[in-house]
């Protein structure tokens, strides 16, 4: 984070060429919490390019460089929450169910996949303290959440993650009596 403060500095003065290069060491990491958040493509990059322009416009006003990446992801949650808003508004077209066996779903699933199967609030807690390195107290500014329930989010994330990428055999194991 410390090697983001001069141009953080810089972006907060209006260098664009500073506020480029902040947004491309964050770009991956924005991606996937917007993923975790909305499932199409195009909402990530309708929620990503808000994001950036709203960053962009507002980084004057940005009053600690060190809250520059929680400053960044609180406006990308508010761009997604605000698709799932308007989407919840549209109706939704049809989309046929893909079929598939058990055994294949359990054999080919990998970590991510897993993730992307909890309910949004999970998915949220897992990306950002998992794939982003935030601390959990940082996850609950963010979130305007106690840290409590962050925690407990992150406990019942673990357990579902855990049971979901248990293979059959494991499962069926673990259940029988010894």
């Amino acid at each position: 984070m410390q090697q983001l403060v001069p141009d953080i500095k810089l972006a907060r003065k209006g260098d664009k060429e500073a506020f480029v290069r902040l947004i491309r060491t964050v770009e991956i990491n924005l991606y996937d919490v917007a993923r975790s958040i909305v499932k199409r493509d195009e909402d990530c990059a309708d929620a990503l390019q808000e994001t950036i322009l709203k960053a962009w416009k507002a980084i004057p006003a940005l009053k600690d460089p060190a809250y520059f990446k929680t400053w960044l992801f609180r406006i990308l949650i508010n761009e997604c929450n605000q698709i799932l808003r308007r989407d919840k508004r549209t109706v939704p077209s049809e989309e046929p169910a893909v079929q598939s066996s058990s055994v294949d779903v359990y054999e080919n699933i990998d970590l991510r996949e897993a993730v992307n199967h909890l309910e949004d609030t999970l998915k949220l807690v897992i990306t950002l303290h998992y794939y982003e390195d935030m601390p959990l107290k940082q996850i609950a500014e963010l979130l305007e959440a106690p840290e409590g329930t962050i925690k407990s989010r992150l406990h019942r994330a673990r357990l579902l993650l855990a049971e979901r990428l248990q293979g059959p055999e494991e499962r069926k194991m673990s259940y029988e009596p010894c």
